[in-house]
């Protein structure tokens, strides 16, 4: 029992290496392509240790296109996906908590309706916001990327709605009994008690604006305004050679924050997202 107790074991290792090797070859071949010659990069695509390393590759894609170097479009991505994720956690823990603790006519239809959002596709939506953002003269501004956020989004009202669910009700009666208001009794004593959901909502939020490509690029016309997603799209030139070197190098200098953030504040995921889907 023991032998195959041991031989399970080993070959349940052995897969769980094999499975997180082959999720892991995307990044891996990235982070290769970065330091091979551009000309190179798909002849010896299998290939992920290069025959000879170009470090240029990343001086040369740092100083980016005509005078905008890359870490202009770091300002840009950073200075839109903070005031996003800022917009996300304040409009939506306010929000998730009047659905969780305030009474109010006809919440339930309300409710409803904040989630039947989470089923409507954004591309549905995509031309009656241009065309109401073009009319309000705000093409070409950030204001099309953050202002949204500011009211709300469905999955992180649920998310952090759930979460102030599992906290006893007995903390709001205290508190209005010391004279607390519902403005005091949400600042003072629920938002200290849902900050792994908050955490859990910034990350997912940090994650989706730094990824974001298709709002930046409807949005953002001037090469000064845009962010790194769309950055390296000019880096691709059908009409001649791609610097495909460059390109890579970038892509890895790209991935660093979203990597930080999430090896900073990991344990705070498994526990929004659990304690928020078991006890809701």
């Amino acid at each position: 029992m023991k032998r195959k107790r041991k031989t399970s074991s080993i070959i349940f290792h052995i897969a769980c290496i094999l499975f997180c090797l082959t999720s892991l070859y995307p990044l891996l071949w990235m982070i290769s392509s970065s330091l091979k010659e551009s000309q190179k990069v798909f002849v010896d695509a299998i290939s992920l240790i290069p025959s000879s390393v170009h470090l240029d590759n990343y001086t040369r894609g740092w100083k980016g296109f005509a005078g905008n170097g890359f870490m202009l479009f770091f300002k840009n991505s950073f200075f839109v996906t903070i005031s996003s994720t800022i917009g996300v956690l304040m409009s939506c823990s306010t929000i998730a908590y009047g659905f969780a603790r305030v009474k109010f006519k006809y919440k339930n239809f309300w409710f409803a309706t904040v989630i039947l959002t989470m089923m409507l596709p954004s591309q549905l939506v995509m031309i009656p916001q241009y065309v109401m953002f073009h009319k309000l003269n705000w093409i070409n501004t950030y204001i099309p990327l953050i202002l949204p956020k500011f009211f709300g989004g469905s999955f992180f009202i649920f998310l952090i709605m759930q979460f102030i669910k599992t906290i006893p009700f007995d903390l709001d009666e205290a508190a209005k009994i010391d004279g607390c208001s519902s403005f005091r009794i949400f600042y003072n004593i629920i938002l200290p008690l849902i900050k792994p959901a908050l955490i859990t909502a910034a990350i997912f939020e940090f994650y989706w604006s730094w990824d974001d490509f298709l709002g930046p690029l409807i949005y953002l016309g001037r090469p000064k305004m845009y962010t790194v997603s769309v950055a390296l799209r000019l880096f691709s030139d059908p009409g001649s050679q791609t610097d495909w070197g460059a390109m890579f190098a970038m892509g890895v200098l790209s991935l660093i924050p979203a990597i930080t953030v999430f090896f900073i504040f990991q344990k705070y995921i498994v526990d929004g997202i659990s304690t928020s889907g078991l006890k809701g």
